[in-house]
């Protein structure tokens, strides 16, 4: 657990830890996490503060470099009642046969949103970082948000649910934000 260990070495987050959209790594299933310990707890917190910095809604934890299955998330349900939870290795068990359509971003691919189709509720089963069992019903935005946390745990990213055109228009946007980038720090 590199990243957990240099956290412990080091008091505050890294400027940039959240791995590019084009990583390998995000396109591969994430490890179950056997044990909930003092790391993994540490971990969620620092997930939380990277989020919250970068203003997400969500944050798996493969997407700062750590395949582990392990997500957080802040975002109201569809009463509005807001959900700030970190879900060690969640699984979707239900979905409702109804489906939505709404504009997803990632973290990874910041400044890019594109309409991803999701089922309109899911039920949810997890482990909370003290290691007692939770199945959320979640609705509305926060149903969406679960779905695309845990589609990063499974490897698979959000431009992989729509269209191969629009598949391809991400790519094409997102070579062209990295060549700037690279560009500027060369």
């Amino acid at each position: 657990m590199f990243y957990v260990k240099m956290f412990l070495e080091c008091p505050t987050v890294p400027d940039d830890p959240i791995l590019p959209i084009d990583d390998p790594l995000l396109s591969q299933p994430s490890r179950r996490i056997e044990a909930i310990d003092a790391d993994i707890r540490h971990l969620a917190a620092e997930m939380f503060a990277i989020m919250d910095r970068e203003q997400g809604v969500g944050l798996a934890a493969v997407q700062i470099g750590e395949p582990l299955r392990l997500v957080v998330l802040d975002m109201p349900d569809g009463a509005e009642r807001r959900h700030r939870i970190a879900m060690v290795n969640p699984e979707i068990v239900s979905r409702s046969t109804e489906t939505v359509v709404g504009e997803e971003s990632c973290l990874s691919m910041p400044g890019y949103g594109i309409p991803v189709p999701r089922h309109r509720e899911v039920s949810v089963r997890y482990l909370d970082l003290e290691g007692t069992s939770h199945l959320l019903h979640a609705t509305g935005p926060l149903a969406v948000c679960v779905q695309h946390e845990v589609d990063h745990v499974e490897g698979v990213l959000f431009f992989d649910r729509v269209s191969r055109l629009r598949r391809q228009r991400a790519r094409d946007y997102f070579r062209k934000v990295r060549r700037k980038y690279e560009a500027r720090v060369s």
